[in-house]
Formats: structure tokens, sequence, C-alpha cells
């Protein structure tokens, strides 16, 4: 498959018109960010409410370019493990 998925999930709660955090019930589900990668590229950006697409957002819109602003911000610091599953040997 030439395209690969990223979970960008939002930290944040819903929040409802008065600026108060919308009470969590079984229907409502988090809503998740998921980046469409291609060649290394973010080509798209997928907002799903559990496993129901609602939208698809542009990365080179604003909306687009703070969500992977958020993303890249919280996943920084992360060491990526080769393949191997062992940190390479030094010499």
């Amino acid at each position: 498959m030439a395209e690969n998925e990223t979970d960008l999930t939002a930290g944040a709660p819903e929040q409802n018109g008065e600026g108060q955090a919308a009470p969590a019930t079984a229907a409502t589900e988090e809503i998740t960010y998921h980046a469409v990668e291609k060649d290394g590229q973010v080509t798209a950006i997928w907002e799903m409410q559990g496993r129901k697409h609602l939208r698809t957002i542009d990365p080179r819109s604003r909306q687009g370019q703070d969500i992977l602003r958020l993303y890249t911000a919280e996943h920084h610091d992360e060491v990526a493990v080769p393949e191997g599953g062992a940190e390479p040997a030094s010499s």
C-alpha cells in the first residue's frame, strides 16, 4: 500500500457553545485526526469520530498546519528504534 495513516489524536475535550466541556455520553466518541501520507509527505488529514469519517482537511490550510504543528510538538522527543529492535552498537 502506497499510503500510510498516522493517528493524530486530539488531546483537548470537545467544547460546547458556552466554553465548557461537553458531557461525555456513550453515543459520542472522541474526535481524532489521522494523517494520510504518500512518499513521506502528508497529503490529507482525516477528521474522524470513532470509525466515522467527518471531513478531510488540507494539510496546507491554516487548520491543517495547526493540527500538524500540535502533533509534531507532542512527539518531537520520541526516539525511533531501528528495525532490529536494538540500538546500534557504538565503536
